[in-house]
């Protein structure tokens, strides 16, 4: 995440022995990062390559990483660059009139909604208004120019890029609780999602939330976003809405479809949301097959399948105070809070491993072939291995204060 926005990945080898303590101190010669990660610290996103570090500054990467949309103030415009995460190429865009600052990147990167500074982001509730301007571009034009009416945070784009998902904020003027709509870039027309049988939503039955968003991820294929939301006191779902019945759930999983525009919640069980936010996490398999969520204040890990949207079990898991993060890989799901990084295997006995992360972890992610775990730290990013723990290397990061992506 970082924010809303948040994907990781994690994991390997059963084992039963714990790994506490097990780590080794870094090299004494700095070593370059062995794969591309992408952090957030002092100046915005920096990169960090096996060749070095390159500070990008304020910025927006894409679902994949792979390019981070930029801008820069041109008089009273804005100038849009896309830069290209492994090569630190940078391709000129659009100059767009007025001010602007990228918000959402569409599944395939080839689009960004840029809304004006200081207009809110989907993890903050924004401050009152009751119109609000967005503008669509690519690398190369202006796509669209919208001036809706209402609250409006926009929150991902449609498969096809046609439509832009957005947060509608209600009140307008004093904002305590939204909406998830759709709006055709076209027109600004905005309309409600569809139910899971892709039927439209009756009149009166949009359901409002008014809770924590804690972070999203995108499945493999960015067809689907999943949510976790937290702290829902008697919240009512579109289906109770339409059945008639009362709401009580605390934390849910919102999934929206970005193909088909429907949108449906699994509920998580208690106690999941009565704790602080902040220690909850999502993680979803590389496969897409399921997606996990830990919250470290109860000590409850859940895992859901993706196919029929319910929890298919709930078990012991981790537990501490502080901030949560997840991640997961083809043999393994991690845990971290605090300093510690909690390990469980996927295709073994279900017995948590751990291991010291040297600091207070920020965040984490782990190489695409699942082989090296990182972890943003104080100052640092620090790498181990995934089977051991053992720590591998660090590179001085000031003013680290996410991870958001590992290449």
């Amino acid at each position: 995440m970082t924010t809303r926005r948040d994907v990781l990945s994690l994991f390997g080898v059963g084992a039963v022995a714990a790994l506490a303590g097990c780590h080794a101190e870094p090299p004494a010669v700095p070593v370059g990062v062995p794969d591309l990660v992408l952090v957030r610290a002092e100046g915005g996103l920096t990169v960090l390559r096996p060749s070095g570090v390159e500070r990008i500054g304020a910025g927006l990467p894409t679902p994949d990483g792979m390019t981070v949309y930029t801008t820069a103030s041109a008089g009273v415009d804005t100038e849009l660059t896309a830069v290209e995460t492994r090569t630190g190429r940078r391709t000129a865009g659009p100059r767009l009139a007025g001010a602007w600052t990228p918000r959402v990147v569409s599944a395939d990167g080839r689009l960004v909604a840029l809304a004006a500074p200081g207009s809110g982001e989907v993890t903050h509730v924004p401050s009152g208004r009751v119109r609000t301007p967005l503008v669509v571009a690519d690398t190369s034009r202006e796509v669209a120019r919208l001036e809706l009416a209402g609250n409006i945070v926009p929150d991902a784009f449609s498969t096809g890029g046609e439509r832009l998902f957005v947060l509608d904020w209600l009140p307008a003027t004093a904002p305590d609780r939204y909406r998830v709509r759709q709006v055709e870039l076209a027109t600004g027309q905005s309309a409600a999602l569809l139910t899971r049988v892709k039927s439209p939503v009756p009149p009166g039955a949009e359901e409002e939330m008014s809770g924590e968003g804690r972070m999203a991820v995108y499945a493999p294929n960015r067809q689907v976003l999943y949510t976790l939301y937290t702290h829902q006191p008697d919240h009512r779902h579109t289906r109770d809405l339409i059945a008639g019945r009362p709401g009580n759930v605390h934390a849910f999983v919102h999934t929206l479809h970005l193909g088909e525009q429907w949108a449906f919640c699994v509920d998580l069980p208690a106690p999941f949301g009565q704790g602080p936010g902040a220690g909850h996490a999502l993680a979803i398999t590389p496969e897409g097959g399921e997606f996990y969520v830990a919250d470290v204040t109860s000590g409850r890990f859940a895992v859901v399948g993706t196919e029929g949207l319910s929890v298919q079990e709930t078990r012991e898991g981790t537990k501490g105070s502080g901030t949560a993060y997840a991640a997961a890989t083809f043999r393994q799901v991690l845990v971290a809070v605090g300093s510690t990084v909690h390990a469980l295997p996927r295709d073994a006995a279900p017995v948590w491993r751990s291991w010291d992360a040297g600091g207070v972890v920020r965040g984490l992610g782990a190489s695409p072939d699942g082989k090296r775990v990182y972890a943003a730290l104080p100052d640092a990013v620090a790498w181990f291995d995934a089977a051991t723990g053992q720590r591998l290397g660090s590179v001085a990061v000031p003013g680290v204060s996410s991870l958001d992506r590992v290449l």
